[in-house]
């Protein structure tokens, strides 16, 4: 495993880390707390010493597990986790210090521990990111020993570039992959220039870039790849990066394509997110211990050459710019 420093937290995190959004079982099937003690125990065990969950994964069940790991094992192991999607509605007038206050508290007993590495607000609506209060908040927290680190995590670049201005923000968490290449534009220059750790989010487009789809995939009515194509439940870009489905299977099959001697495509997928240096780490989700394996052949492919880096920019400006570009 190689490990790369989150920002200005100091912390030295596994690049290839681990999303815990299915980690109880696959979407739309019960919470399964032995899946996901097998999950994050395999994943401490092949050397990810950082995990990313949130207080509304798995209704808090997510954050048990988590917190259980970490108190189980030796090692030292970062725990991330979100808050705010538990307002309803989730609108900006929502967001209050009191409100955020309880929710970093239910997380601490979720999880048992006694402080939080990283807090990360997660996905307010844009307006939220022009209220001081709100960050001024998680100083207070900050001071009384409750959490380390905050950190945002967002829908749109412009919203990234308007987080890091306030000082106490560390990290940046995101969507990046082969079919959102908007942020290394100006985002990434702007955190690198302010040390701003870089949490990369849905590596695989949602499972497109696994190359395992097809136009006769279905998904269980309770999967958001099933239900929230247009957006009806949450930000699109959250399922397929907000891509097309049909175009994006077409795109599939012309990066395969391209690298007819990469049998694995996830695998390529990854490793081609941790070609940019400002990443600090890529956090693909898993349903199975087997999942963690695979993502972590990643580390083993060699770096993408110049040529094949452009393969891929070429497939992105032709097929899939023009739909999510100038969107996110």
């Amino acid at each position: 495993m190689n490990y790369r420093k989150l920002g200005k937290t100091g912390f030295s995190v596994s690049e290839i880390s681990l999303g815990t959004w299915q980690v109880g079982g696959k979407w739309g099937e019960p919470f399964s707390h032995a899946n996901a003690d097998q999950i994050l125990n395999a994943a401490a065990d092949a050397g990810i010493n950082f995990i990313d969950t949130a207080d509304v994964y798995g209704d808090g069940e997510s954050e048990k597990a988590v917190g259980r790991l970490v108190r189980s094992r030796s090692e030292r192991i970062y725990v991330a986790t979100k808050c705010g999607r538990r307002l309803q509605p989730h609108v900006a007038d929502a967001y209050q210090p009191a409100a955020l206050r309880q929710f970093v508290e239910d997380s601490l007993r979720n999880m048992q521990l006694e402080t939080l590495d990283l807090v990360q607000l997660h996905c307010p609506p844009t307006d939220v990111y022009y209220r001081p209060e709100i960050f001024e908040l998680f100083d207070q927290l900050r001071e009384e020993g409750k959490i380390l680190h905050l950190g945002v995590s967002v829908e749109k670049v412009e919203e990234g570039l308007k987080a890091i201005e306030f000082p106490n923000v560390t990290t940046v968490q995101l969507i990046f992959n082969m079919f959102r290449q908007r942020p290394p534009e100006l985002l990434f220059k702007e955190a690198a220039r302010r040390d701003i750790g870089l949490i990369v989010r849905v590596p695989l487009a949602s499972g497109l870039l696994t190359g395992k789809f097809s136009a006769q995939t279905s998904f269980s009515a309770d999967d958001h790849r099933n239900f929230n194509r247009n957006g009806e439940a949450f930000d699109k870009g959250e399922t397929f990066s907000g891509v097309d489905y049909a175009t994006g299977l077409e795109a599939v099959e012309e990066l395969k394509a391209a690298f007819p001697e990469q049998p694995q495509l996830a695998a390529l997928a990854l490793r081609w997110v941790l070609m940019f240096d400002e990443v600090s780490c890529v956090i693909p989700g898993a349903s199975s211990p087997e999942q963690i394996l695979s993502n972590l052949q990643a580390a083993e492919l060699p770096a993408l050459s110049a040529e094949q880096m452009q393969k891929v920019r070429e497939i992105y400006d032709r097929k899939i710019k023009p739909l999510v570009h100038h969107v996110w």
